[in-house]
């Protein structure tokens, strides 16, 4: 018995030691007062992106959640709505697979939001599951659609500066290699996926790394964030269903949950101070260095290149909408954009838990010039 209960305090003693060196995540700080500002969380209906969606509301940030399901996007904007106590929440729709789709919520968000100050690009794939395409999905879901939404955003990025991007990579970019003459190849069978994933993490940092070049002096910092290993749907969706009751419980006890996976992203988003960072990969909300492959300036560059064509964007194409520039009020200061005092568009209706602002009053409205369709997925 004497054993036993050794044995039992030994292994409780090495999780606890496990858990708080490695699983546990350090809490996010930064900028508490969000009011007047907007932000766009891509797949925000679950898991990390939810919870990411979810501190920025309690924050007082307009929220944009971005995701593919009308159902389930409205149902995470409601939860939010309760739970923060935040009424400017709204779904709006997007699929990062199809270019035509990411295209359309630019342009709506475009006509409809007057501020853009954090971007996040949470939403992301880990097997293409049953779906069979002439592309790369993995590729295509995980950067190819952020780097055009981004691309397409940018100009109210910048009239919003300072302003921020974070895209949410992995410690998978490690394993990556990116073979330029094989991009967008179709990816069949678990091995090529493991290896796609890897590819497209790997992506992540180096578009961050290149963006971070393309935008010194504007105002807009961005960063790449390593959320943890986290025990969300991306863990568990493609795991066969008899083995999830197994694992369920070893992901409880050995996995961060999804609030914890956000704090990275959130500390990229929020912490004052770190834009001398910019275009760095982030992870337990400080910076870490990464390997040679993914601080590969020369690597960066052609694959912003080569992103900008399989995005479908011509050589002339130029995402400047015709708009004019929102004046800063430079009484408070911040390291995001002072809020414009006027009052927020709200792109759809929705049932609100708390009592909403007067919305009678008549928004600015942005026109945007849009590019003709060159791609569509």
């Amino acid at each position: 018995m004497e054993a036993l209960l050794l044995g039992v305090g030994l292994l409780l003693g090495a999780y606890v030691l496990v858990y708080y060196n490695l699983v546990k995540a350090p809490p996010c700080g930064g900028i508490s007062n969000l009011r007047g500002r907007t932000a766009v969380v891509t797949g925000a209906n679950s898991g990390i992106g939810k919870m990411t969606a979810l501190e920025l509301a309690r924050r007082g940030a307009r929220v944009v959640l971005a995701c593919r399901s009308r159902e389930r996007g409205e149902a995470a904007a409601f939860d939010i709505r309760q739970e923060s106590g935040n009424n400017e929440v709204i779904f709006m729709a997007l699929d990062l697979a199809s270019l035509a789709s990411v295209r359309a919520f630019a342009a709506a968000f475009l006509s409809s939001e007057p501020r853009l100050d954090i971007l996040i690009h949470n939403a992301g794939i880990s097997s293409c599951g049953r779906t069979q395409e002439a592309f790369n999905l993995l590729l295509r879901v995980n950067h190819i659609g952020p780097f055009l939404l981004t691309y397409l955003l940018l100009p109210r990025l910048k009239t919003c500066a300072p302003s921020r991007v974070v895209v949410v990579s992995s410690a998978a970019h490690r394993r990556g290699r990116l073979d330029f003459k094989r991009l967008d190849r179709p990816v069949v069978g678990w091995r090529q996926e493991l290896r796609a994933y890897a590819d497209s993490k790997l992506a992540n940092v180096l578009f961050a790394r290149e963006l971070a070049t393309q935008l010194v002096g504007t105002g807009v910092t961005c960063y790449a964030a390593h959320p943890g290993p986290v025990n969300s749907e991306l863990f568990l969706r493609h795991i066969p269903g008899w083995l999830r009751p197994l694992l369920r419980p070893l992901a409880w006890l050995m996995l961060r949950a999804p609030r914890g996976g956000a704090q990275t992203p959130l500390y990229c988003a929020l912490q004052e101070g770190i834009e001398p960072l910019s275009g760095r990969y982030f992870a337990n909300c400080r910076v870490e260095e990464v390997p040679p492959a993914a601080r590969d300036d020369q690597a960066a560059h052609r694959l912003w290149e080569a992103s900008k064509r399989l995005a479908g964007l011509g050589p002339g194409e130029n995402a400047e909408p015709n708009e004019d520039p929102q004046p800063e009020d430079p009484g408070v200061p911040s390291s995001l954009s002072t809020p414009h005092p006027e009052e927020p568009t709200v792109s759809e209706p929705y049932p609100s838990p708390q009592s909403s602002p007067d919305l009678s009053k008549v928004t600015r409205r942005i026109r945007v010039k849009t590019e003709p369709e060159t791609q569509v997925s």
